[in-house]
């Protein structure tokens, strides 16, 4: 074979391995970005059982601590906030009101002994409890599959190839700075 005719060849195999790697790379990009959307749709469910299992336990409470309405109506504003939040920025706010609002709820109980010892009391601080642990993994899982995705949002080559096709970003799920202050502890 000659070298002229061993050149489009060469030509079309080095075209069609750049046809393999751009659209490798583009359906990289797509199945990193559903797997975004998967991952914040897995912590709306968390959201959402927690936001079902916030008025039985409101109305649990309602019962035994009933001069401490303004607590009950924080734990139902803050829910609100949460069922009413769009971006993951507004979630991640509103969920963590939602969080403070609830453990105030939970040092209020501590000062009915009758409230503590129900059963229906324990079983939704229990599954409350579960949830967000659970809320907890699905978040985790969310920031690791935001940081695969923005990787390849912004690594070369398949960042241009995400400038093209429009590829965002994507915002991390954080930690309120209320919540990063270390907790002082006295014995």
């Amino acid at each position: 074979m000659s070298d002229i005719m061993l050149m489009p060849i060469v030509i079309i195999l080095v075209i069609i391995f750049i046809v393999f790697t751009l659209v490798h790379m583009y359906n990289n990009l797509v199945g990193l970005r559903n797997r975004v959307k998967n991952s914040y749709s897995q912590i709306d469910v968390q959201l959402k059982r927690r936001n079902d299992l916030i008025p039985n336990l409101v109305e649990t409470v309602k019962g035994y601590a009933e001069h401490e309405k303004s607590v009950l109506e924080e734990v139902t504003k803050a829910r609100t906030g949460v069922m009413n939040a769009t971006t993951v920025e507004e979630t991640s706010a509103a969920n963590n009101v939602l969080t403070g609002a609830l453990k105030t709820l939970f040092a209020v109980a501590e000062n009915y002994p009758d409230l503590k010892a129900n059963s229906n009391f324990q079983q939704l601080q229990s599954e409350l409890s579960e949830t967000e642990d659970k809320i907890a993994y699905s978040r985790q899982f969310y920031n690791d599959v935001v940081l695969k995705y923005n990787n390849a949002c912004q690594q070369f080559p398949s960042s241009m190839l995400a400038k093209m096709f429009g590829f965002k970003t994507e915002e991390y799920f954080e930690t309120a700075e209320s919540e990063k202050a270390i907790p002082h502890v006295e014995f």
